[in-house]
């Protein structure tokens, strides 16, 4: 497709005979990203906008209350410190990123003024540098004004290995933010970055204040009172916060979009289950939206009948996987369990990993538990699509499994459970506790037996097993386990910062406060110098094979065993309007312009 199409295909958009989705669909198959087709529209004067269902609102407020089910609770309310995505979602109701991304991957300006772009010259054609203008007259709910000084300051924060920021791969390739002006900084960085739009921006990118944050940097930084009373620039203001349970705020009066928001207080309820969340949405009417509905398809179809509400989904990057552990989960090295200097006993012969790959029955996961809540998958990696790898095939083989560990000497004992030089191939599998895994975890352990390998199963209440708390042994993070289960995906459209989760210097430890995003402790020469090639690599078709390299090491070196690509699924409300859920950001990307519709 030529310049002149293009420029046609533009020209149908601002007319609107082509919608956004369909443009941005066509520049992906020819290569380019989703923020890419966003600047041509935007450069040709084609402005992204909230989808509003025709309501104008003239007044803030007014609306009563909104009340939301996160059935995994936050724990903390700092978005550099979220482990999971509950207490991104937790952060989000007060603090805003510079900008969010809208269900198909574009971005739309929240906290900056505009997007900014090659044609207007704010981002550099090397990759170097990216020129932010803030929008002007935002105020923190404590009144004091947002300006560069916030961005500069949560750069140092998240980049300081002493801070132990969840978001630090965010950030470290920052090489320098220089200010312009009060409200116009260009952040250069170290090598040209073809991925300039992750610092700052989406869920990782949300911003905390300097003026309150300030004295608490560095080793200091989990002492900072403000990590469970934010302050943030958001459309809600802190009322009160009981971790693990609820989180309340109301309507902030001075915020910097005109009209918005249109409720008056929010609650954020947590615990229960997401089978009791939907219940509360679709069924009863108890509550306006809940989040995540890990729930199987026949139970929210049935739920739908009670006409309370409906199930909204939107496709993503989110894989449902059993990761493996490199490490023994049993020794302890200098006060630290699944240390990089303890492999694991059984976990490191490849013909254990080649087996377990074999033994999990994906088709059945989907079709008897998930339906069209996601699809059966060979990849780790599977949005957005010219990442996705097609090198790769799953299969469900017991008899292969089985030939697999005979070849490699693996003899089954008087019970069935298979051993080689006194050890035994029995492993302690774990996951959160929530039905849908649960029957998953028994998909797996029953073929699994027939292979002489037996699981023991764990369930860790969901607000445990995803917990910030550096304490805690049951989290994700420290993985006291040989296998564990969960869904993590892109929170964007590019899966750069995604993928360096396998990477080396991201392994969770002691030293880091296990918030490195490594937590398989699997670490590979190539891999690492496949992400480095590709975290400055300009060149779009390039690039995308890189990320597909990535993959296919993954699965051939079985690190993780991918399951279901899963969508991103909410319930909600038949009232409330203007969700517009996202699979490339938080569920509350667009909090702001939700409102109830009688």
């Amino acid at each position: 497709m030529d310049e002149r199409a293009i420029r046609g295909l533009i020209a149908d958009v601002k007319a609107g005979r082509l919608s956004r989705r369909a443009f941005t669909g066509m520049m992906l198959g020819l290569g380019l990203t989703a923020p890419m087709a966003v600047q041509m529209l935007s450069a040709a004067g084609v402005a992204a906008q909230p989808k509003t269902d025709g309501f104008s609102p003239t007044r803030r407020g007014g609306g009563g209350q909104l009340k939301i089910l996160w059935w995994q609770a936050p724990t903390l309310l700092n978005p550099h410190f979220a482990v999971g995505t509950k207490d991104q979602d937790g952060s989000r109701i007060f603090y805003e990123p510079l900008v969010a991304f809208d269900p198909e991957g574009n971005l739309f300006p929240v906290l900056a003024q505009e997007v900014p772009s090659l044609e207007k010259g704010t981002v550099a054609r090397d990759g170097k540098s990216v020129t932010w203008k803030l929008k002007r007259g935002v105020t923190w709910h404590d009144g004091k004004p947002f300006t560069v000084d916030d961005l500069v300051f949560n750069w140092e924060y998240a980049a300081d290995p002493a801070t132990a920021a969840v978001t630090i791969a965010a950030y470290r390739d920052v090489e320098r933010i220089e200010k312009v002006d009060s409200h116009t900084a260009r952040v250069v960085f170290k090598n040209p970055t073809p991925y300039w739009f992750d610092a700052f921006c989406g869920a990782r990118g949300q911003i905390i204040p300097k003026h309150l944050f300030d004295a608490y940097r560095g080793a200091k930084s989990r002492e900072a009172p403000t990590n469970l009373t934010p302050v943030g620039t958001g459309p809600y203001r802190f009322v009160d916060f009981k971790p693990g349970d609820i989180v309340r705020g109301e309507v902030n009066a001075n915020y910097h979009v005109p009209n918005r928001p249109f409720f008056d207080h929010i609650e954020m309820k947590g615990g229960g289950d997401a089978a009791s969340a939907a219940r509360a949405v679709l069924q009863t009417g108890e509550f306006d939206f809940a989040w995540n509905l890990q729930v199987a398809d026949e139970i929210l179809k049935r739920l739908e009948q009670g006409g309370k509400g409906h199930v909204d989904m939107a496709t993503g990057g989110a894989v449902e996987s059993i990761k493996l552990n490199n490490t023994d989960p049993l020794k302890d090295v200098d006060g630290e369990r699944s240390s990089i200097k303890a492999p694991h006993p059984v976990l490191t012969d490849t013909a254990v990993r080649a087996a377990l790959n074999l033994l999990v029955d994906r088709g059945s996961v989907h079709e008897e538990i998930y339906g069209r809540l996601g699809q059966a998958t060979a990849n780790y990696l599977n949005g957005p699509p010219r990442f996705r790898s097609r090198n790769t095939r799953w299969a469900f083989n017991v008899e292969k499994a089985n030939q697999i560990l005979d070849a490699a000497g693996w003899r089954r004992g008087a019970d069935g459970v298979r051993t080689k030089d006194g050890k035994r191939l029995k492993f302690l599998y774990q996951t959160s506790i929530n039905p849908e895994r649960q029957k998953t975890q028994a998909i797996v352990k029953q073929a699994c037996a027939r292979a002489g390998i037996e699981l023991e199963l764990k369930s860790v209440v969901a607000s445990v097993f995803f917990s910030s708390d550096v304490g805690n042994p049951d989290t994700v993070s420290k993985f006291y386990a040989d296998l564990q289960m969960y869904s993590n995906g892109p929170n964007a459209p590019d899966p750069q910062t995604f993928m360096a989760q396998f990477t080396s210097w991201e392994v969770a430890a002691k030293e880091n406060k296990w918030q490195g995003r490594n937590n398989t402790r699997w670490r590979n020469e190539e891999f690492d110098r496949v992400w480095r090639a590709a975290s400055s690599e300009m060149d779009p078709i390039k690039r995308a094979a890189h990320f597909v390299r990535m993959n296919d090491l993954l699965i051939q070196h079985v690190v993780a065993i991918p399951i279901l690509w899963r969508n991103a699924v909410a319930g909600v409300s038949n009232q409330l309007k203007s969700t517009d859920i996202s699979g490339w950001d938080s569920y509350l990307w667009r909090l702001a312009y939700w409102y109830r519709q009688s």
